[in-house]
C-alpha cells in the first residue's frame, strides 16, 4: 500500500477504508456508540459531513446517520459487491468511500440509514468547534437540539 502526501496521516485502516472501500468489524469501531454533541468530518480532508444530532443507533454495528449536513456533499454509486445491489456512499470533495446508504431509517427521521465505517471520519466535539474552524456548525447543533 503506497500512499500519496495528502494521505499519509491516515491509518492503515483508514486508508483500506476510504481508499479501498473496505469495511471495518461491526461494533468494534469508534463512533458506533458514540453520540457526544458535535460534527463528523472526512477523515482524508476534514470536510464536514453529519451532524451528531442526526445520529441514531440503528443496531447495525457502524455509525448510522439520517442525513449528510448538505446532500451536495456526499455521492452516491451503485454496488453490485458482495452479491448485493446496494448504493455507496462517497465524499464528494475527497472521493473517500464512507459506506453505504440504505431505505430502512426511522420513518420520522425520512427514512434513510446512511450506514458509515468509523474510520473514514473524525469526530469534532461541540466545544472544540471554534478552534477547529468550525464555530458556524454550533448554530446548526444549536438549532436541532431544540
Amino acid at each position: 500500500m503506497e500512499k500519496n502526501n495528502k494521505l499519509d496521516h491516515l491509518t492503515e485502516l483508514q486508508y483500506k477504508v476510504t481508499q479501498e472501500a473496505y469495511t471495518e468489524e461491526p461494533f468494534t469501531n469508534e463512533y458506533d456508540n458514540h453520540f457526544e454533541k458535535g460534527i463528523y468530518v472526512d477523515i482524508v480532508d476534514n470536510k464536514p459531513l453529519f451532524l451528531s444530532t442526526d445520529k441514531f443507533n440503528s443496531g447495525c454495528g457502524w455509525p448510522a446517520f439520517s442525513k449528510p449536513i448538505d446532500n451536495d456533499l456526499l455521492v452516491e454509486l451503485e454496488d453490485l459487491s458482495h452479491n448485493m445491489v446496494r448504493t455507496e456512499v462517497k465524499s464528494s470533495n475527497a472521493n473517500s468511500h464512507l459506506g453505504h446508504v440504505f431505505n430502512d431509517g426511522p420513518k420520522e427521521l425520512g427514512g434513510l440509514r446512511y450506514c458509515i465505517n468509523s474510520a473514514s471520519l473524525k469526530f469534532i466535539a461541540y466545544d472544540d468547534l471554534e478552534k477547529n474552524g468550525f464555530g458556524a456548525y454550533k448554530k446548526m447543533l444549536d438549532k436541532e437540539n431544540k
